[in-house]
């Protein structure tokens, strides 16, 4: 007993009142923001449960009254959701594991000091953090490549990224012993043997955060298709999305006219559904995964 009175003693002398004022107040200040970031998505939801009269007659309301289920029945009717599921589903997959599959090959001999060129090469890399090409450049790389109007546009030119190579240099440099290596090469294992029997299941940290930073910039990825995509049918979801929604085109109408006119909905009602149904697959995903954006936080950071 007297053991817990010292610890509660020398708690309260290292942790004062003004501390916990100080933690309130920044949980308050926290959860201000996190509201501010939370009741937009909670209103599209909402509302894409709402028939539009229902919307007019308050359309500050949060809860529908009488959800209906018309505006998501008639998004999903429209053929290029389906289409860009597909083609988002396809790009965020095998572009996730190449780009992975590169990070990985790359940044191994990378984080050798006794690599000659190392130095050079690391160069080159960081010069394309700050420097590139421009967009016309890109745009008439990609069509001496013949991959123009093909899934590959979208999934080539992004594969690796110099941050992220960085990121994995440095989380071998200075997670992975040495003596590790070292130990295998007396046992005569060669460079692709350490690689993947001893490198790679000491980077599953790493490799999980490489996969979830990589499957999401894949996921919301909309300019490489408006650059190098003219065939609608090759469309990512996003690009769906910023048709359906930002664009002035017919194509909400043409979802709408689907139906009977009694069972039509409004074509804001439409949009509110089609933004629901492209980000929920992320925002399903990401409770899962938030653990590993934490870790990504120290990837590569210098420990002591």
């Amino acid at each position: 007993m007297e053991a817990i009175r010292m610890a509660r003693r020398n708690r309260s002398l290292i942790k004062g009142r003004g501390d916990y004022i100080l933690e309130v107040f920044c949980m308050v200040v926290i959860g201000f923001f996190a509201l501010c970031c939370l009741v937009p998505f909670a209103y599209v939801f909402s509302v894409s449960f709402m028939s539009y009269e229902e919307y007019l007659s308050a359309p500050l309301r949060i809860v529908a009254q009488k959800p209906t289920m018309n505006a998501y029945r008639e998004i999903w009717g429209y053929n290029l959701i389906h289409t860009g599921f597909r083609v988002t589903g396809f790009v965020t997959v095998f572009g996730t594991v190449l780009s992975v599959f590169l990070l990985v090959i790359s940044s191994y001999p990378l984080s050798k000091p006794q690599l000659k060129g190392r130095n050079v090469a690391m160069s080159m890399i960081l010069f394309t953090m700050f420097f590139n090409g421009g967009m016309i450049p890109n745009f008439l790389l990609i069509r001496y490549l013949g991959i123009f109007n093909t899934i590959w546009a979208l999934i080539l030119p992004g594969c690796i990224s110099a941050f992220y190579l960085i990121l994995m240099k440095n989380f071998i440099q200075t997670s992975i012993p040495v003596s590790l290596e070292e130990a295998a090469k007396v046992d005569g294992a060669n460079e692709i043997r350490i690689l993947i029997s001893v490198i790679v299941p000491l980077l599953k940290p790493a490799i999980a955060t490489m996969i979830i930073f990589c499957a999401v910039n894949y996921w919301n990825n909309y300019f490489s298709a408006m650059l190098y995509i003219s065939d609608r049918r090759l469309w990512p979801l996003i690009l769906v999305l910023r048709e359906l929604v930002v664009e002035n085109t017919d194509a909400v109408a043409t979802v709408a006219s689907m139906l009977t006119a009694e069972a039509r909905s409004h074509p804001f009602t439409l949009r509110m559904a089609a933004i629901i149904i492209v980000i929920t697959p992320i925002l399903v995903v990401y409770p899962f995964m938030q653990k590993y954006f934490i870790k990504g936080i120290n990837l590569g950071a210098v420990k002591e």
